[in-house]
């Protein structure tokens, strides 16, 4: 078996203006792009209906979730998911969307914070906070031979916390038009000490919300086209995979992994003999029609 490692990109800490991704800034921002608008345009302000600031949060939130390429042209994910006519679900009102967000935001590794604190920081320590943040950036970067800014590193990983978590007063409210868009899938723990920085935690676990159709996804974008199994332990624990990305423990990635073996249109056959568990394949599965299958119920 061979798992795409995609090459570590150069690190980027900004670009959205401290803004985190709102509810509706997707969808916004896609529907303006297919009625053949720019955001550099003078009137984006205007038809966006929001200060230029946030044109410039939305259009790096729309690139950062993997549904924008170069030239700032919608995706064939984003037109799956977003499209009014036959959109998947165009309004983000399905936890799957959010799962399925979270997964390629860490995926294509253009907010660095995200694939470094999921892959790498929750690792080291258990309960972090933003100064440990800077720390192992900071050490990841000079890794790869950059350097970075601590005000504006510090500065996204408050973006981040805002993407997953809500304030008190947000919690009180409900007050969905400013929550981060992931605010729902409750990935990430806050908890203050005594005279001590805010702490944060990620915490493996079931997972009974995120369904098999998007964790299958993820797996299949992260195998190569020749490879047609892949190892238990592979997908628990490397970087990248479905048990990392999505904070899955052991107990919940295997009963997901028997029921999507159970179901005969994924073709797939989930063994565990002699202390080797692998998911096998015996037909290829295209990733976005096992995501149509899903939202097609």
């Amino acid at each position: 078996m061979v798992f795409l490692a995609p090459p570590p990109p150069k690190l980027s800490f900004s670009g959205h203006d401290s803004f985190q991704c709102r509810g509706l800034w997707l969808k916004k921002g896609f529907d303006f792009l297919e009625a053949g608008n720019s955001f550099t345009s003078e009137e984006a302000v205007m038809k966006l209906g929001v200060g230029k600031n946030m044109v410039n949060a939305i259009r790096y939130w729309l690139r950062a979730f993997g549904l924008t390429k170069d030239g700032d042209r919608p995706t064939d994910l984003a037109r799956k998911l977003l499209n009014d006519t036959n959109g998947w679900d165009p309004y983000l009102e399905d936890k799957a969307s959010l799962w399925l967000l979270h997964f390629e935001l860490v995926r294509y590794q253009r907010a660095s914070t995200y694939h470094l604190i999921f892959n790498g920081l929750r690792r080291d320590k258990i309960e972090f906070t933003k100064t440990h943040f800077f720390t192992y950036a900071t050490r990841q970067a000079a890794s790869q031979g950059e350097s970075t800014n601590e005000n504006t590193v510090k500065a996204d990983f408050e973006v981040f916390t805002k993407m997953y978590t809500r304030t008190e007063a947000q919690q009180k409210d409900r007050d969905e038009s400013s929550s981060g868009l992931l605010t729902d899938l409750a990935l990430v723990q806050s908890f203050r000490r005594p005279k001590q920085e805010e702490y944060y935690s990620i915490i493996n676990d079931d997972r009974p919300d995120l369904p098999d159709e998007v964790l299958l996804y993820g797996m299949l974008r992260q195998m190569d086209s020749f490879s047609m199994s892949v190892n238990f332990n592979t997908l628990l624990s490397d970087d990248f995979q479905v048990g990392t990305v999505f904070a899955l423990n052991s107990s919940g990635l295997y009963a997901k992994l028997e029921r999507i073996a159970a179901n005969r249109d994924n073709h797939a056959v989930f063994s565990d003999q002699a202390g080797i568990r692998e998911l096998s394949f015996t037909k290829r599965l295209d990733p976005p029609t096992v995501l149509a299958t899903y939202y097609a119920r």
